[in-house]
């Protein structure tokens, strides 16, 4: 089973996590053959944390009881506090998976934390913007890898802005192979752009179409 990590932290953006936690929790869209997975929450302590949005959230566990190999995703969400030393622990997590072959998501804020400690430096990436990093990350070398795009994934390294989420999302869904082709492509056309014949395009990819 492909375990998801979510680390939690206080003034977490809500809404960046918002595509990729429903779709993978509900799995309403996943494929017949989908492998199996679950989500857990990580945090630096088992005490609730709060989000931007005032959501109180108790991690499942800790950054030290993570089983690490290169079945597991590590999603690091948007925070104002990404500055905080307590947070080392996560990064040094994230440096250890994608030497394992796993797979680590980070969209806006987190991606400054990734810059700070080098692992954008190797890997095509993408942000708020290059002068967001450059103004923010001491130790950030990567500009010629640095990609204008919404989200960017790179070698097992899916990052985003803040305006990324929905395009985050699909590439962390595509990585996890649980949605056919088509249905991801009409899943993100829909919410993309609104239009209601992608949402028929969408059920007709579902398993349960495909018995009619």
């Amino acid at each position: 089973m492909k375990t998801i990590y979510l680390y939690v932290l206080d003034t977490l953006a809500d809404w960046e996590i918002g595509y990729v936690t429903a779709e993978l929790h509900s799995k309403r869209f996943f494929k017949a053959d989908a492998p199996l997975l679950r989500i857990k929450t990580v945090g630096h302590s088992k005490q609730p944390i709060h989000t931007m949005g005032g959501m109180k959230i108790t991690p499942d566990c800790l950054v030290e009881e993570m089983d690490l190999n290169q079945e597991s995703i590590l999603l690091l969400p948007g925070a104002d506090n990404w500055s905080d030393s307590r947070h080392h622990a996560v990064l040094d997590a994230a440096r250890e998976l994608l030497l394992l072959g796993g797979t680590v998501g980070a969209i806006c804020g987190a991606t400054v934390a990734l810059g700070k400690v080098g692992l954008l430096n190797d890997r095509s990436h993408t942000s708020n913007s290059l002068e967001f990093l450059e103004m923010f990350c001491l130790g950030y070398n990567g500009q010629e890898l640095y990609v204008d795009q919404r989200s960017v994934s790179d070698n097992r390294l899916i990052t985003a802005g803040s305006t990324g989420a929905l395009l985050w999302t699909k590439q962390i869904i595509e990585s996890l192979h649980v949605f056919k082709k088509e249905t991801l492509e009409a899943w993100y056309n829909y919410f993309s752009t609104g239009n209601a014949s992608h949402f028929f395009e969408l059920m007709q990819t579902l398993p349960s179409a495909d018995n009619k």
